[in-house]
């Protein structure tokens, strides 16, 4: 591969005091002069621990003079930027996020096993190639990866028909080779050195995910999916994830993420409220050790201890995490929303109404979900209150039409339902929503947070009393 120079890890790692230092084995490696498969595995290493340690212009510092020469380079610096651009939401961002993945795409194609005319014609008939090096196997892996981020990348940069169908093929082509990668695994003659487990932990990762994904999906839906070659098993895909999040390869952490958000996040919001916290605290562990300063793990671990119903705790974790860094500051947004519900659940109506309106103001996601939150929690504030807020909730739910967004000509379910609840003070007569927050709460799964903590119940209840009580008043 070219030569080139990249920064040196000592140099970067210098840049903090010593009980801020990242834990791994590459906290001396020199500059690199050429680039090769295992030199690459080390680089990209010390580059996610920078990341993991909230240093993440200095990861991408790393990894950017390599992008155009090495695989896995390239793949780390188009994640990086995928991540920033679907947090900022804005188009600049996604448009540099997505010529980075288009170029790390670039990048793995070079790499990638040259098929002759007849290997061509078998692997379209489903016949299983064989005789990959190991560079050209991880190249394969990487090409999954990249064109899944560029798939995500393009449903939110064009908001159109074609962009969504362009989408799916993409994520259908990557679904493809991750079983294709699969396969590999299970060739005699396949390459095992010393960095196969990282090929190993790739593959645990897209196929664990990916059945993930598609087993929560309507059945409907999965059928058809499975009738176009995809599968979706909700128990393999787990058992895959911690087969990888176990392992030592350089994806476990994403394996340790994609658990943790099923566990934490879609198990509530879209489950039955049940999660796996035990098994969410165990994978977590180390990585507080580790990293008792990464933002992302202090995430996470006030996440656990929101759904556990210690309030409190988990406020002071949401706010230690928006501390703990400075330069992604969409992370922060994140820990707003979750503080945000905080407050709802202790009813503290006015902090949680203040969270909403930074949302509203700072964040690019669902202006229209952020100002019908707005105006719902300052529809159970005093009179008082209002006042000095400056605000009525009733012009707020008028705004919310206006902020409706469409991906593929489709909306968003819960700007939809704001909007549908927001259209009853359009009219001429406007009909008075009856505790909007609490609805609001019910609907993202809430109760079975604030259901674990008696004393909130019982201060609920009154609430709801109280409205019933003004419902009767002739």
């Amino acid at each position: 591969m070219a030569s080139g120079s990249s920064p040196s890890v000592s140099d970067v790692v210098d840049q903090e005091d010593q009980e801020d230092c990242f834990n791994d084995a590459f906290d001396q490696l020199p500059p690199a002069s050429s680039m090769d498969l295992p030199t690459a595995l080390e680089e990209c290493r010390v580059a996610l621990d920078l990341f993991l340690n909230n240093r993440f212009n200095d990861a991408l510092q790393m990894l950017t003079p390599w992008a155009s020469n090495s695989i896995y380079h390239a793949l780390g610096k188009a994640t990086i930027l995928g991540m920033q651009a679907m947090m900022t939401y804005e188009s600049e961002d996604i448009t540099i996020a997505t010529t980075c993945a288009k170029e790390a795409i670039d990048t793995c194609c070079r790499f990638r096993k040259k098929l002759t005319v007849t290997e061509t014609l078998s692997s379209i008939i489903g016949r299983q190639q064989d005789g990959f090096t190991e560079e050209e196997m991880h190249a394969e892996l990487c090409y999954a990866e990249c064109l899944l981020q560029r798939a995500a990348l393009a449903f939110i940069q064009d908001e159109n028909l074609i962009s969504f169908i362009k989408g799916g093929m993409k994520i259908r082509s990557s679904y493809q080779i991750y079983k294709s990668c699969q396969n590999i695994l299970q060739q005699s003659s396949v390459p095992q050195g010393k960095h196969f487990l990282h090929f190993q932990g790739g593959v645990s990762l897209g196929i664990g995910a990916f059945n993930l994904m598609l087993s929560m999906l309507p059945s409907r839906v999965l059928r058809l999916l499975e009738f176009v070659g995809f599968s979706g098993n909700k128990e393999y895909g787990l058992q895959e994830l911690h087969k990888g999040a176990s392992s030592s390869s350089i994806r476990s952490v994403l394996c340790t993420f994609v658990l943790l958000f099923h566990y934490t996040f879609i198990s509530v919001v879209l489950g039955n409220g049940r999660c796996n916290i035990p098994e969410a605290e165990k994978l977590i562990q180390p990585y507080q050790k580790n990293y008792p300063k990464g933002a992302l793990f202090l995430m996470y671990t006030a996440r656990i201890e929101e759904v556990k119903g210690n309030i409190e705790e988990a406020l002071v974790l949401f706010q230690r995490c928006n501390d703990s860094q400075k330069e992604l500051v969409q992370l922060h947004h994140i820990c707003f929303w979750e503080m945000m519900w905080c407050r709802a659940f202790l009813l503290d109506w006015q902090v949680a109404y203040r969270l909403a309106s930074r949302l509203a103001i700072d964040s690019r996601w669902s202006k229209a979900t952020y100002i019908y939150q707005k105006a719902a929690f300052l529809s159970l504030m005093s009179a008082e209150q209002q006042r000095v807020a400056g605000e009525q909730p009733e012009e707020l739910f008028r705004q919310v039409p206006g902020f409706l967004q469409r991906i593929a000509g489709k909306s968003i379910p819960m700007e939809k339902f704001a909007v549908r609840k927001s259209r009853r003070y359009l009219g001429a007569n406007p009909t008075k929503l009856v505790l909007p927050a609490l609805e609001m709460m019910y609907l993202w799964n809430g109760f079975c947070i604030v259901g674990k903590r008696p004393d909130l119940i019982d201060r609920m209840l009154f609430v709801i009393e109280d409205a019933e009580v003004s419902l009767q008043a002739p």
